[in-house]
């Protein structure tokens, strides 16, 4: 992350989810980096260090219809597996997902940022 914010948000301008927990950031008066992640996918290891801020699996963060349309078959992945899947096929990956420090969480519903502002 650059030294510039201390918040990161993996963010898809086409998703209207994504747009607001952008601009709920900004209300708090936070500039976050940040990365169109459909543009500049995380790596395996960014991806695998995001989803151990989040507490969760990669599973859990797995948009189900364009994992299918993208040809991962989620349940059949190892988690190892499905974390370099994820990051060969980033449209696969729910989003936003925001990160602050230690800290991860997921804009579903955006609100869900604000604990680690």
């Amino acid at each position: 992350m650059p030294a510039t914010s201390p918040v990161t948000i993996y963010h898809n301008p086409r998703c209207s989810k994504s747009r607001q927990t952008l601009e709920l950031i900004r209300e708090r008066g936070v500039e976050p980096h940040v990365v169109e992640y459909l543009d500049t996918p995380p790596s395996a290891a960014e991806l695998k260090a995001i989803l151990q801020k989040l507490g969760k699996s990669a599973a859990a963060i797995v948009r189900r219809k364009e994992a299918q349309e993208e040809g991962i078959d989620v349940d059949a992945l190892s988690e190892v597996a499905l974390i370099e899947a994820l990051a060969a096929h980033p449209r696969a990956i729910e989003r936003p997902i925001v990160v602050k420090g230690k800290h991860a969480r997921l804009g579903r519903p955006p609100e869900s940022v604000l604990e680690i502002l």
